[in-house]
């Protein structure tokens, strides 16, 4: 097995590697900025060498070899199949494929799943599906299946009383998804104002599909790009005026780090009774304490908590102060339970990897710290992004007394147009995702909004943005392999 801490994959060679090194990655290895671009249009020389991809855009292949045994089982010709894991799922995604394809689906139990059959021009909404709900099969619960050892029973109970030790919640309003989009869509869709109608709102910019599941399985969404001055000013005042279903932002935001000020904000929201729904993903639980300030805090398990890079998972954790919580509670645990359960596979190994978050979260914070201090400095870097320079006193307000600044980073260069010779010279792992155990980088602009490449640029987030996710090697050995590629 390559250890990645000691032998990155970032050469040509490596392209379409899994990181880590497992049957089960959570990444894939896109070594230089041609391949970053070969991955998003599609090409043929790129697509064929992927040994894996994360798991909501790209199916595993043992999830591709279940789909396809369903197809031959149940398909006719010009039809094709989406396998989900309940009944609840499967009912959900039946309605919003037909409403959105207009045409017929069937829908049927599949030996101990629930298949979607539909005609296969409606397969790139099907795709879609998969990746904005996050409710898909995963790669252990499609395995053991083809291997005839599909299992019955949880173990999210116990990873339930692990994440509200960490977050501060309570075991009973803490609950497990197979992914974090999952328990956001839930978050979502525990709305009351949503029944109404509701628009929720966005603060700051986030990950690409935090945006976009509440655009596509919401009431529409007001974006704030910015959450300061006269703009932000007015959005509390429409919060207070109770025009939201909700409210949603990131602390801190990914890729920007930027922090809201969570006190105006949170005072707005519980003075109208609108729901704020949080997220810690970019930094992790150790190092930031929102649950107080939130009526829902979701988390993606699947980075930081986990540390591997092995295994995706989500976790949706109601405050017992909010005004909602027992309306909320009722929701989102029943979407845990019926609608996107993690399977016992896959929690019994985050359950292992969780025992190392702790020490890993301290060598990551230092490790940052060492990194953010070198770039900052550097001539070849035009602006880096990391909570301990940016909105540094609103992210600090809200970090753990043993906590840290995170060690997730963003940089542009001086000259963009060398962007793509430093990240194809850097010699890091280098592939989607982060919070692995080895540093992982990516032109991350380019990954998550390849479509929307001038919307991105006005929204300040430049399309040649480079994201550090710093791993738990020697800081002298990642600040070498920056120095290196940026001389």
């Amino acid at each position: 097995m390559r250890d990645l801490l000691a032998n990155p994959a970032w050469q040509e060679e490596d392209l379409g590697v899994p990181l880590p090194d497992s049957t089960h990655a959570c990444s894939v290895c896109l070594p230089t900025w041609d391949a970053v671009v070969g991955y998003e249009e599609g090409r043929e020389k790129v697509i064929r060498r992927l040994r894996t991809g994360y798991p909501r855009f790209f199916k595993h292949p043992t999830v591709e070899r279940l789909i396809e045994n369903a197809r031959a089982e149940l398909a006719s010709d010009g039809e094709n199949v989406l396998i989900l894991p309940t009944r609840l799922s499967a009912q959900r995604a039946h309605r919003w494929l037909e409403r959105l394809a207009e045409t017929a689906i069937r829908s049927t139990s599949y030996n101990g799943f629930q298949a979607l059959i539909f005609p296969s021009k409606a397969k790139t909404l099907a795709d879609q599906y998969w990746r904005f709900s996050g409710e898909g099969v995963s790669s252990r619960q499609a395995q053991d299946y083809l291997d005839g050892s599909l299992r019955e029973g949880s173990k999210s109970h116990l990873l339930s009383r692990a994440i509200a030790k960490l977050n501060g919640g309570e075991e009973e309003k803490t609950f497990i998804f197979s992914s974090g989009i999952s328990a956001a869509l839930a978050a979502l869709r525990a709305l009351p104002g949503l029944r109404e109608g509701k628009k929720t709102l966005q603060l700051e910019f986030p990950y690409v599909d935090s945006l976009k599941i509440q655009e596509r399985f919401g009431s529409g969404v007001v974006y704030l790009n910015e959450a300061e001055g006269e703009s932000f000013d007015e959005a509390l005042q429409r919060i207070r005026a109770g025009e939201f279903a909700g409210v949603f932002a990131e602390i801190p935001s990914n890729p920007l780090l930027r922090t809201i000020d969570l006190k105006r904000v949170s005072e707005a929201c519980r003075f109208s009774q609108t729901p704020l729904v949080l997220d810690d993903s970019a930094t992790g639980p150790l190092n930031v304490d929102v649950l107080p300030f939130a009526d829902i805090l979701t988390s993606s398990l699947t980075k930081w908590v986990s540390g591997a890079g092995d295994v995706m998972a989500g976790a949706a954790s109601i405050s017992a102060d909010s005004p909602l919580a027992e309306a909320l509670t009722e929701s989102i645990s029943a979407d845990a339970a019926e609608c996107a359960p993690l399977y016992i596979a896959d929690a019994e190994v985050l359950l292992s990897n969780l025992k190392g978050y702790a020490k890993r979260n301290t060598t990551t914070n230092s490790n940052a710290l060492a990194l953010v201090d070198f770039l900052k400095n550097h001539p070849a870097v035009k602006n880096v992004w990391h909570p301990s320079v940016t909105h540094t006193e609103q992210y600090e307000s809200v970090m753990r007394k043993n906590g840290g600044h995170g060690g997730l980073i963003s940089i542009a260069l001086t000259n963009p147009k060398k962007a793509p010779k430093v990240y194809d010279s850097l010699k890091l792992s280098k592939g989607p995702s982060f919070g692995t155990p080895f540093t992982l980088v990516c032109p991350y602009t380019l990954l998550a909004h390849y479509q929307e490449l001038a919307w991105t640029e006005d929204c300040g987030v430049p399309k040649n943005l480079i994201r550090i996710s710093v791993g738990l090697e020697p800081a002298e050995t990642i600040i070498a392999a920056f120095q290196q590629a940026l001389t």
